[in-house]
C-alpha cells in the first residue's frame, strides 16, 4: 500500500522523468485533478491506467475512502494538471491522512513553476518565501501590509487576468521602485520573463495583456 505524488510537466512534456513514467505504469489507479488533462498526458506516454477525479472540490469527501483503499493494498499515483501535487494544488489533505493512517507516502522530485521563475529573476535566491496565490478578497490587504517589510525574496502565483491589478497593489504596498520579475508560460514555446521595477513591469503588461500561467517574483525589503 502506498501513495506516490508524481510531478507532471508544467508545459514541455520532455520534462517528465523516467521514474515518474515507471511509477505511473505501476500504479493501480491515477488520481487526477482533471482526468481529461491527465488522460492526454498518459496517451502521450502510451500508458493506459484507470483515472479517478481528485480535485479541490471533492478532496474533503474523497480522502477517507481513498485511504481505506490504500490500506487494503492499492497503489495510487496522485498528479495535478501541471507541476508538483500539493504546491498550490490538491495533495496536502490526502498526504496528512495517509501519514496518520500509517500509509507510506512518496513524492518524486520534478517540475514546479516557482523554481525556474525564481532562479531567472536575478533576485536573491539564498532565502525566499513562497506565498502562492494571495487571498482574493478577505485578508488580501492585510497580507500585503504584512509582507511590505519581508526581507526575503517573495514568490507569488497569479492568473493572467488579475496580473495588472495585482502589480498595481504590489506597487502601492511595496513601493513602485521595488525590483520584480514576471515569468509566464514557463517551459513553453512563448516563455517570457520581464524584469525591472514594479512600475516598469506594470507598464509592460498594461500595454501588452498577458496570457498563460504567471509567476511573480518580488525583491524583499531592504529597510
Amino acid at each position: 500500500m502506498s501513495l506516490c505524488l508524481v510531478p507532471t510537466p508544467i508545459g514541455n512534456l520532455e520534462d517528465i522523468t523516467l521514474r515518474a513514467i515507471r511509477v505511473l505504469r505501476e500504479a493501480d489507479v491515477v488520481l487526477a485533478e482533471d482526468t481529461r488533462v491527465t488522460g492526454q498526458l498518459l496517451k502521450h506516454l502510451e500508458l493506459k491506467k484507470p483515472l479517478q477525479s481528485y480535485h479541490a472540490f471533492n478532496e474533503h469527501q474523497a480522502v477517507a475512502r481513498l485511504v481505506d483503499r490504500l490500506q487494503k493494498g492499492e497503489r495510487m499515483a496522485l498528479v495535478t494538471d501541471a507541476g508538483t501535487p500539493g504546491i498550490s494544488d490538491p495533495g496536502f489533505l490526502i498526504v496528512r491522512a495517509c501519514l496518520q493512517a500509517g500509509v507510506a507516502v512518496e513524492c518524486l522530485p520534478g517540475p514546479t513553476a516557482f523554481v525556474p521563475a525564481l532562479v531567472k529573476s536575478g533576485l536573491p535566491t539564498d532565502r525566499f518565501v513562497f506565498e502562492g496565490f494571495l487571498p482574493q478578497k478577505k485578508g488580501r490587504q492585510t497580507r500585503l501590509q504584512q509582507l511590505a517589510a519581508e526581507p526575503r525574496t517573495m514568490v507569488f502565483y497569479e492568473s493572467p487576468h488579475r496580473l495588472v491589478k495585482t502589480l498595481e497593489q504590489f506597487a502601492a504596498a511595496f513601493g513602485p521602485d521595488r525590483p520584480a520579475s514576471v515569468s509566464r508560460e514557463l517551459t513553453k514555446m512563448f516563455e517570457e520573463t520581464i524584469t525591472g521595477t514594479l512600475t516598469e513591469v506594470l507598464a509592460h503588461y498594461q500595454q501588452k495583456p498577458p496570457k498563460g500561467e504567471i509567476v511573480i517574483v518580488v525583491a524583499g525589503s531592504d529597510v
